[in-house]
């Protein structure tokens, strides 16, 4: 399939071909998901932390003698069914992080991509390359653009268009070795530009 390829002036500067086997692909709602919930869980950092009796502070004296007092037998004050006492069960230091095939990631990066072209929402853009780091002269450029949530991906990042961008709501900025799924369904525009295409289509046939 055939698409233009645009410049940051919107300015249509040529055609280029998409490969159908990465761009063409049917919509696959369970794959995105899927990928989406692995990201997630690799992205949290899993600090989460609560007490063993065995790291409780306390004394390992028993409370009170075993029998003939009436009340419950109890072995010691870190129980915790007593107040400042250990949780049991409770959320331990670990990774939330699980393995997914190889073949599985590299599908669902295809399809996310093929998402956004049948939704008209990709566009080709010649190089996203700024003289200026100003952020004002990137937001009017946007704004005749009219893109309000866009991810841009590029082969290597310009210094001055990283620069000009990271201060934008909803604009981000990826390397071409950085595109994954859960960033390009995030924003509703996807921008790629002719080395990051390349590079994709290379990396995905």
């Amino acid at each position: 399939m055939k698409t233009n390829i645009i410049s940051l002036e919107n300015k249509t500067v040529g055609e280029i071909e998409l490969d159908e086997t990465v761009f063409g692909l049917p919509l696959r709602v369970d794959l995105l998901h899927r990928i989406v919930n692995w990201q997630l869980a690799k992205r949290r950092a899993g600090t989460h932390k609560t007490k063993t009796i065995s790291e409780i502070s306390g004394t390992t004296k028993k409370p009170f003698k075993q029998k003939g007092t009436g009340n419950a037998r109890q072995g010691s004050l870190r129980s915790p069914q007593f107040r400042g006492g250990a949780t049991i069960f409770g959320p331990v230091v670990r990774s939330h992080a699980y393995d997914l095939p190889k073949k599985v990631r590299k599908l669902a990066l295809k399809v996310a991509l093929s998402a956004k072209v049948a939704e008209g929402k990709l566009v080709i853009l010649d190089n996203a390359k700024s003289e200026s780091k100003k952020t004002k002269d990137l937001v009017a450029r946007l704004k005749v653009l009219g893109w309000n949530s866009v991810l841009v991906i590029d082969g290597q990042v310009d210094d001055n268009f990283a620069l000009a961008s990271r201060n934008i709501p909803h604009v981000d900025v990826l390397p071409q070795v950085g595109t994954n799924v859960y960033d390009i369904l995030r924003r509703d525009t996807l921008v790629l530009t002719k080395d990051a295409l390349q590079a994709l289509e290379a990396r995905l046939k």
